[in-house]
């Protein structure tokens, strides 16, 4: 059975154009803790943490090397979402991080986010 599959930046990753530093994808660690808020709803999708630098190939296997930024909400197969931003090989994703919190809420039941 296919699932929808969430892809975000691992944390802690170097930036070669910035040494010595380390970073994180806010946007990923903003969706990082809204699943970590709801564990039992975050089990209705699979979650991959992805490594920063690029190619990134579990990223390109599913949706092309052109949609490479993270993160990104893969639709199941066959599903759709009013929220989509996109489709690669028949399948649907979103790349937006306000999109994914609202495909969260309307495909798996997370609350939305307070106005």
């Amino acid at each position: 059975m296919s699932r929808d599959t969430l892809l975000l930046l691992k944390p802690g990753f170097a930036d070669p154009a910035y040494p010595g530093q380390l970073f994180y994808c806010w946007h990923c660690a903003l969706i990082e803790g809204v699943l970590a808020s709801f564990l039992e709803l975050a089990e209705g999708l699979d979650v991959e943490r992805i490594a920063w630098p690029r190619p990134r190939q579990a990223v390109i296997d599913l949706v092309g090397e052109a949609n490479q930024s993270l993160p990104l909400l893969v639709l199941a197969a066959g599903a759709s979402s009013r929220h989509q931003t996109g489709t690669h090989a028949g399948r649907g994703f979103i790349a937006d991080k306000d999109a994914i919190l609202a495909a969260l809420a309307e495909r798996h039941g997370f609350p939305d986010p307070h106005p």
